[in-house]
This record gives C-alpha cells, structure tokens and sequence, in this order.
C-alpha cells in the first residue's frame, strides 16, 4: 500500500466506524428476535412456575426465588396443599390491580406458613444485573435480572423488583409482617412504582394477561367485588413440577443478560418502526418488553 492510499484508507476508517451505529440503530424489535439464537432463550423451571386455572384459560406465572425465596417457598406448601383451589378473584381495580386469595387465611394451609417476615429488597451483590442506561424516578438505577424487572441502589447495597405491569406481588396488612402469599395481587396498569420495598414481590405473569386485566371491575371500595356472585372461581393452581409433562405450558422467556437482549433494549429506546418519526431516546424499566414464547422444538 502506498503513503497515500494508507492515509486515505485511515481517513475514510472513522467515516466506517460513524456509520456503525447508524446500522445497528435501524433495527426494530421484531428485527432483534428474528435474529435472535436458541441460546438467547431460557425454559422455565417447572419448580419456579404456577399455573392457575380459570375457566376462561390458564394463567401462567414465573416466582423470582433470587429476590423472595421464603415466599416462593410458602407458594409452593401452599399449592401442593391445594389452598387456592376453589377460592376467587375478589378484586379489580381499575388501572391498578388484579387479587385472589384469602385475607384471613381460613383454609387448610398444609406446611405453608401463615406469616412471613417481608422480603421487599435483597443485597444487591451476587445478581446477574443488567443495567438500562437511563435514569429512573424511583431507583438509583434500573435493569434486569434474569428476565424481571429490577432495581438497586450502590448506596445501601440493596435491590428489589419493580412494580411494572404483570408483576406479581404477596398482600399484606398494614403490619409489614403479615404476608405470606396466601393472597396475592398482579399489576393490572400503569406501574405504581410507589409500592415497590413496600411490599414482597414473589414473580410475574407470563401468559394470561389477557385473562386478568379484562376482569370485570369491582363497584366496592378499592374494586373489591361485593357480591359472590361477582367473583370469578379459580379452578385451582398448581406448580408445573407437579403437573405431567404432557399438561404443561412450555414456554421460553427471552434471557436479559445477552447481547440480543441489548439490541432490544436499543430497538425500544431508538424506535426505527416505519410509524416513529421523532425517537425518544431513553425508555422506562417498565416499557421494555420481556418477550415470552411457544417453547422450539
């Protein structure tokens, strides 16, 4: 190569780098799925999954043991001792909430626990976190970890679940020690990020919110249904590891600590979607989409 053609290549070497970026900002999300690897995907653990089933279909949720392992065990005595079975969906509130359960906890409850010290945050040390890049209102700082929303902050050492839309939590009374799962709640609107280390969330819906969100609302204080006859039935809920293999819901969750999960992140801050003109630039933990699919065989 000549001086003059290396300086020429050198030169034009910075215009080929600026129009990297350019390249990779132009995919969308459907893009960044389409290209995505079979080891970008993760199945669930069948210990870690409930279904419940309604008579309109099967809802199926995904428990987060890094963050609450006392309650994802008291879920699982209390399925295995069939506490849900039979009991209702007493609440919908609108623009916030979805419940079942019992508040007093009158049924048999079998080896589960009738109270649990909370388990609203965790150390933050020791979890595979992967950060969004923007800031957030509520949190020193927002991400991921293996596929639920999160946040932490580096002052206290601390981290917890965020309060998005599917988030599954543990009610409790005013008293912080008095949640066990025997009454639970999933966010059925805008995330009301106010609860988030107020109370323990235990996991998230991954299938079934159409189920969910379309209760009809309660007309009684904080959409609680007022009439029996208002509540919808849970046929019952059952951990996946106890159901035959030939009855279960396979599913995929997209994992959050991969390169593609980066790129859809970017995908959604930047939208390239031919409708967009004018890009945001930044997202919130609760508007990236934690795709979730049909199990490939």
């Amino acid at each position: 190569m000549t001086p003059f053609a290396r300086v020429v290549a050198i030169a034009a070497l910075p215009l080929l780098i600026a129009t990297m970026p350019s390249l990779a900002a132009g995919r969308t999300m459907a893009d960044v799925l389409a290209a995505s690897k079979p080891s970008d995907w993760r199945p669930l653990d069948p210990n870690n999954t409930l279904y419940m089933d309604l008579e309109s279909g099967r809802v199926v949720i995904e428990l987060q043991p890094d963050f609450a392992p006392k309650h994802a065990a008291n879920l699982r005595a209390l399925t295995r001792a069939k506490y849900f079975d039979g009991l209702a969906i007493t609440r919908s509130q609108d623009n916030y909430v979805v419940q079942w359960g019992e508040a007093d906890a009158k049924k048999p409850m079998g080896q589960a626990k009738k109270a649990l010290a909370p388990e609203f945050t965790r150390p933050a040390a020791g979890l595979n976190f992967t950060a969004l890049p923007d800031p957030d209102t509520y949190a020193a700082q927002t991400g991921f970890v293996n596929g639920f929303p999160a946040a932490r902050d580096s002052a206290t050492g601390s981290a917890w679940m965020v309060h998005c839309y599917g988030v599954v939590g543990a009610g409790r009374d005013n008293d912080v020690n008095t949640g066990s799962g025997a009454e639970l709640y999933v966010i059925t609107g805008n995330a009301p990020r106010q609860l988030d280390r107020n109370i323990t969330v235990v996991g998230r819906v991954l299938q079934g919110m159409d189920l969910l969100s379309t209760m009809p609302r309660g007309k009684g204080a904080m959409g609680f249904y007022q009439k029996p006859e208002e509540r919808t039935p849970i046929t019952r809920i059952r951990l996946a590891a106890d159901v035959p293999e030939a009855e279960r819901t396979r599913l995929q969750v997209l994992r959050t600590d991969t390169q593609t999960f980066t790129d859809l992140v970017e995908s959604r801050r930047n939208r390239q979607d031919e409708w967009y003109k004018v890009p945001a630039g930044r997202i919130d933990v609760c508007n990236v989409p934690l795709p979730v699919r049909q199990e490939q065989r």
